[in-house]
């Protein structure tokens, strides 16, 4: 895997504020990657970050992850769907363009690093 990929979704993920949410093929446009590579990044690399800010585009998650993402979800007021198989991406998904503002500035040093 490179580095930088994963370097560079590591921290697209922390730009992403407490008390929203994206979705993986979001996150992934924004980095230039498959949604599903996005995922295998989050399950090798992604315990360190705010990993549960990260969903499907219905704001699903894995039932594995869903029981641990939930406490933190009610911790930064992300309410569940009415089902209880995923978070409001609909009213808590992040403002696109302000993400893309704070991706550019908090990878510009891998960027000027990979030439």
């Amino acid at each position: 895997m490179d580095e930088v990929v994963v370097e560079k979704v590591l921290r697209a993920i922390e730009e992403v504020p407490p008390g929203r949410v994206v979705s993986y093929g979001d996150l992934g446009a924004l980095v230039g990657i498959n949604p599903r590579h996005l995922g295998l990044v989050l399950r090798h690399w992604g315990d360190n970050v705010t990993w549960w800010r990260v969903t499907n585009r219905d704001g699903e998650l894995p039932p594995e992850l869903l029981a641990r993402a939930r406490p933190r979800w009610q911790q930064e007021g992300i309410p569940e769907k009415p089902d209880g198989r995923g978070c409001r991406i609909d009213t808590h998904r992040v403002d696109l363009e302000l993400l893309r503002r704070a991706y550019s500035r908090a990878t510009d040093d891998l960027d000027d690093a990979a030439g």
